[in-house]
């Protein structure tokens, strides 16, 4: 099962998307029976490009038979143009939320890595150069959060004549962003690509304080990055935990068992596409809930390590059990466990 060190080095190469499709028949059997492949948009199947298109696992039940197609997705990168009070908790609430953060100021005190531990990557250098540097991707969500509107407008002409990112949100008064954007617009800037710019940036909540600003900024960058139907960009909808997938890159020998949530209905706690890895002396990574539902499968997950086997579980959190446990979710689940096996 070594496809998901594949995976990670073709995400990490660049490839925006992957889907590993997997088919078998029955609840349960060997995982030498079950048919496995990566496949990219250009060479998938239907459920593969459902899968993609929707940026959520895509599972078919037969009769005895089940096809399932997991998406795969790089982690998204945040470059956060100024280091000032309000880039500060948006790169920690950025990094909390799985984001790559790369902070970029041109003053050595605002952007240097012991006022950013959180960032992947922290640029002192003036704003037009850092983002000729950084190759902004349509896949990025770009902040612009810098000390003046000079700056601002800098800091969108060198974006304006690259790939339009993801996301572009800009902080300032009404009357300090319709002074950047008439500028812009008088140079030749494309209106129609100025339109989407997110600004006054982030969601109306009424926030005051930098922490409570950053969390309406955050709040509208997931709303893109999850829910936007604006542009025809895959949307990556999976709950998948990016650290397990890493961990399972690995390829360390030590046995465990694979478990990942192939369907969700109602309330359930995670969605599809959560993994959880199990180890034999009760260890585990990630989550696909806690409680009653992870309680409900652990016991399947460490029984089957080792013997080069599968099964589907059903969680159903809708009963006496999850109610007696106190959980206010009621949706249900099917869970896929599977022996991680080192070829």
């Amino acid at each position: 099962m070594n496809e998901y060190r594949s995976i990670w080095e073709k995400l990490e190469a660049g490839i925006p998307c992957l889907a590993l499709q997997r088919s078998w028949k029955g609840d349960e059997g060997a995982l030498s029976s079950m048919e496995r492949k990566i496949c990219e948009k250009e060479n998938t199947s239907e459920i593969g490009l459902e899968a993609l298109s929707q940026g959520l696992p895509a599972c078919e039940r037969g009769q005895d038979s089940w096809d399932m197609a997991e998406p795969f997705f790089p982690k998204e990168r945040l470059i956060i143009l100024g280091g000032g009070h309000v880039a500060l908790p948006v790169a920690d609430f950025a990094a909390k939320t799985g984001f790559l953060v790369t902070v970029v100021d041109d003053r050595l005190s605002f952007a240097n890595p012991a006022r950013f531990p959180m960032a992947e990557n922290v640029v002192c250098d003036s704003f037009e150069h850092a983002i000729e540097e950084l190759k902004i991707k349509e896949s990025d969500y770009v902040c612009i959060v810098t000390r003046g509107h000079r700056h601002d407008a800098d800091c969108l002409r060198m974006i304006g004549r690259g790939k339009e990112p993801a996301y572009l949100g800009m902080i300032g008064s009404r009357r300090r962003v319709a002074i950047v954007k008439e500028t812009l617009l008088e140079e030749g800037y494309d209106p129609e690509r100025l339109g989407r710019l997110k600004s006054p940036i982030g969601l109306p909540i009424g926030g005051v304080t930098p922490e409570e600003i950053a969390i309406s900024i955050m709040a509208e960058i997931i709303q893109v990055k999850r829910l936007s139907r604006e542009d025809k960009r895959v949307k990556n909808r999976s709950d998948l935990d990016f650290d397990v997938l890493k961990k399972l890159a690995e390829e360390t020998a030590e046995p465990k068992a694979v478990v990942t949530v192939i369907s969700s209905q109602g309330s359930s706690p995670r969605g599809a596409g959560a993994k959880m890895i199990v180890y034999r002396d009760g260890r585990i990574l990630g989550s696909i809930g806690g409680g009653c539902s992870e309680a409900a499968v652990l016991g399947e997950a460490r029984g089957i390590i080792g013997t080069g086997r599968f099964k589907v579980v059903h969680v159903d959190l809708t009963g006496d059990a999850a109610e007696e446990e106190g959980m206010v979710c009621g949706g249900i689940m099917d869970v896929l466990v599977e022996d991680y096996e080192i070829e």
